[in-house]
């Protein structure tokens, strides 16, 4: 009975041994791999930097993912490689915010020059237009054109007003639209005017 009894103590001091060593969540480390990622989102690395927000992004889920993995344990909780992931996810996240914050300077600094280039293009489309055929086939080609035309000269002011609210990338985004478009323009109107003599 004495050996019994010594038995199940000893055991249950194993076992408490067991338990108490067993990690916990490294609760502080989740929370700033968490901030981390909000803050790189905050500086819009989202837009800006995508790749790299999208790779901080994926390593956070992954450290939460071995996380999880060994709080489910019920023993021998070990978790020194999600702790590894979390760091790791933290240093993509500022990585990614700096960047973002890099990247949204390059933007503005690049819509000017994008503004000359969509204002240059727009002129060539329309010095094209006057030379373009005015065939009874080429005139529904040539409203569509104009059409065209009129949306690209509103560009420039929808950029502006996106720029004065901060959103950079919109502006951007919208004049290289723009451009790609006017280039498109030109290259049908050259195809017509050498097709039309």
């Amino acid at each position: 009975m004495r050996m019994k009894v010594m038995f199940i103590f000893i055991s249950f001091l194993i076992l408490s041994g067991l338990l108490i060593g067993c990690g916990s969540v490294p609760q502080q480390k989740v929370d700033e791999a968490n901030a981390a990622l909000e803050a790189a989102k905050t500086a819009e690395a989202d837009r800006y930097v995508p790749d790299r927000y999208n790779a901080a992004k994926g390593a956070l889920d992954g450290a939460m993912a071995e996380v999880k993995k060994q709080d489910s344990k019920l023993m021998f909780k070990n978790f020194d490689e999600a702790e590894k992931m979390l760091d790791n996810a933290i240093n993509l996240a500022k990585e990614a915010e700096q960047a973002a914050v890099t990247r949204k300077q390059e933007v503005s600094q690049e819509i000017p020059l994008l503004m000359e280039q969509l204002k240059d293009a727009i002129t060539q489309v329309k010095t094209l237009m006057k030379r373009a055929p005015r065939s009874k086939e080429s005139m529904m080609a040539l409203q569509s054109i104009k059409n065209d035309l009129d949306n690209l000269e509103r560009i420039p002011d929808s950029a502006n007003a996106a720029m004065q609210s901060g959103d950079y990338m919109s502006a951007y985004n919208s004049l290289k639209g723009g451009i790609d478009r006017a280039n498109a323009l030109i290259n049908e109107l050259n195809q017509a005017i050498q097709a039309g003599y």
